[in-house]
C-alpha cells in the first residue's frame, strides 16, 4: 500500500525520536553516569515515539479502504445507470432489479421481484436448452449473449446479457447476477435486412432464370423469325428498316445490360467467388459500348490487360459514362477514358464537376445531388460496390471543367 506524505513524514520523525533517545542512552552508561538506564522508561519512550506512525498508517489503511469501497460503488453505479441489472437466486427467482430492467420489460419492481426468470422467456423457448443454461450458472460457468425476452402484455425485446455467477468465500455459487443492454432496435434492423436479403434473393432468381428465357430465347427467336419473313423490298415499301435496327442494337444492348445484372445478382449467393479473366480493358469497353447510343461522345484510349469479371466491370464503367454525359451542362458533352498511370484509369467528363465529398454523398444508396432528374439513387451506390467487389478503389475530383474520377486498379 503507498502512503502519503503525512504518514511518511511520522516515520521520519518516530525515527529521529528513537534515535536521540538512543544516543542520549547511550551516553549515560558509557559516563557511567549516576543515572542508570531505564528499560521501562526505554519502553514507553518507544511506543510514544512510534505513537505518530501507528496514527498515521492506520488513518491512512482507512483512506484506502475506504477509497476502494467508495470506488467499487462508483463503478456499480456507473453500469446501474446505463445497464439494465437483474439478481436471481439459484432457482431462476428475482431477488433485485433496476429500474433500467424495468423499463425494458414494462414491468415494476414489485411486478418482478419474486418472480421466476422463465416468465421472461419465449414460449417456444427449447427446454432442454433453458435447463442447461441454469445448469452451467450454478456451476459457475458465466454466459453471455442476444438474448429474446417477453415483456408485458408478450411484447418482445432483445437484450445483451452476461449472466454471472456470484460465490462466496468458499468459492460456491450462491446467485446469479444478469447485466445487460437493449439492443431491440439494432434486432429490428437486423431483421429487416434478412427480410430484404430474401426479397433480393427471390428477384436475383427470377431475374437470373426467368429473364433469361425472354431477353436471351423468345425476343432473339421472334425478331429472327420476323427478318425471315419480311422481304427486302416489303421492310423499304413499310419504312420499318430503322425500327428493326433499333430494335436489333436495343436487344444487343439489353442483353449485354441482363448479363452484367445477372453476374451482380449471382454475389447475393452464399460464398459466391467473382469470376474474373485477363482481358484488355479498351476492347471489352468498345464492344459492350458498340451498341449505345452514345458510343460517339465516348473517346477510350490505349488501356491494359486486367483480370476482371467483364460483365460487372464494363456495367460499372458504363453507369460513370452515362453520369459524365447526363449531368452535364456543357455543349460538347463528351468523356475520355484512358490510363492515369500503369495501375490506375481515369474517366474523365466536361460536365458539371464533382469532389470527392460530393461523390462520397451521391455514392449512398437513394441519394441524389440537387438535380431534379428521376431516378433510383442506386446507380452509383452498385457501381463502387462492383468497383470494390474488384478489390480496386475509386475516388473523384472536380478538374477546372468537369469531373475526374480514378479507378485504382489493385
Amino acid at each position: 500500500m503507498k502512503l502519503s506524505i503525512a504518514s511518511r513524514i511520522s516515520i521520519v520523525l518516530a525515527i529521529g525520536i528513537m534515535l536521540v533517545f538512543f544516543a542520549y542512552q547511550t551516553a549515560l552508561v558509557i559516563g557511567y553516569s549516576e543515572v542508570t538506564y531505564d528499560s521501562a522508561v526505554f519502553g514507553w519512550v518507544s511506543v510514544i515515539s512510534f505513537m505518530p506512525f501507528f496514527f498515521f498508517v492506520l488513518v491512512e489503511f482507512v483512506r484506502k479502504v475506504r477509497y476502494k469501497f467508495q470506488s467499487i460503488d462508483d463503478t456499480l453505479s456507473a453500469i446501474n445507470m446505463s445497464n439494465a441489472l437483474v439478481e436471481f437466486d439459484l432457482d431462476g427467482k428475482i431477488i433485485s432489479c433496476n429500474d433500467k430492467f424495468c423499463e425494458m420489460s414494462g414491468y415494476t419492481m414489485n411486478e418482478l421481484i419474486g418472480k421466476n426468470h422463465k416468465m421472461l422467456t419465449p414460449l417456444d423457448l427449447n427446454e432442454a436448452y433453458y435447463k442447461d443454461f441454469w445448469l452451467k450458472l450454478k456451476k459457475g460457468y458465466a454466459r453471455s449473449g442476444e438474448f429474446k425476452r417477453m415483456g408485458k402484455n408478450y411484447t418482445e425485446f432483445w437484450i445483451y446479457g452476461n449472466y454471472n455467477p456470484i460465490k462466496n468465500p468458499y468459492g460456491e455459487v450462491y446467485r446469479i447476477l444478469k447485466i445487460a443492454s437493449d439492443i431491440t432496435d439494432k434486432k429490428i434492423i437486423e431483421m429487416e435486412i434478412h427480410k430484404k436479403n430474401g426479397y433480393l434473393e427471390h428477384a436475383a432468381k427470377i431475374l437470373r432464370h426467368d429473364m433469361h428465357s425472354g431477353i436471351n430465347t423468345y425476343i432473339p427467336r421472334g425478331l429472327s423469325s420476323l427478318k425471315r419473313r419480311l422481304k427486302e423490298e416489303d421492310i423499304k415499301k413499310l419504312k420499318i428498316g430503322p425500327p428493326l435496327k433499333m430494335i436489333q442494337e436495343g436487344l444487343i444492348h439489353t442483353q449485354k445490360v441482363y448479363k452484367g445484372v445477372k453476374e451482380f445478382t449471382n454475389l447475393v449467393k452464399k460464398d459466391t467467388q467473382l469470376e474474373k479473366e485477363v482481358l484488355n480493358l479498351k476492347e471489352v469497353l468498345i464492344n459492350y459500348l458498340s451498341s449505345t447510343s452514345y458510343i460517339s461522345q465516348v473517346e477510350i484510349k490505349d488501356l491494359i490487360d486486367y483480370e476482371i469479371n467483364e460483365a460487372l466491370f464494363c456495367t460499372a464503367v458504363d453507369n460513370l459514362i452515362r453520369n459524365g454525359l447526363k449531368y452535364n451542362d456543357s455543349h460538347t458533352k463528351k468523356v475520355s477514358i484512358y490510363m492515369g498511370d500503369e495501375q490506375s484509369i481515369v474517366i474523365e467528363d466536361n460536365g458539371r464537376g464533382m469532389s470527392q465529398e460530393d461523390f462520397e454523398e451521391y455514392s449512398q444508396p437513394y441519394t441524389r445531388g440537387k438535380q431534379e432528374e428521376k431516378g433510383t439513387g442506386l446507380g452509383l451506390n452498385i457501381c463502387v460496390a462492383i468497383i470494390k467487389e474488384h478489390g480496386f478503389e475509386i475516388s473523384a475530383r472536380k478538374i477546372e471543367q468537369g469531373t475526374k474520377i480514378t479507378i485504382e486498379l489493385k
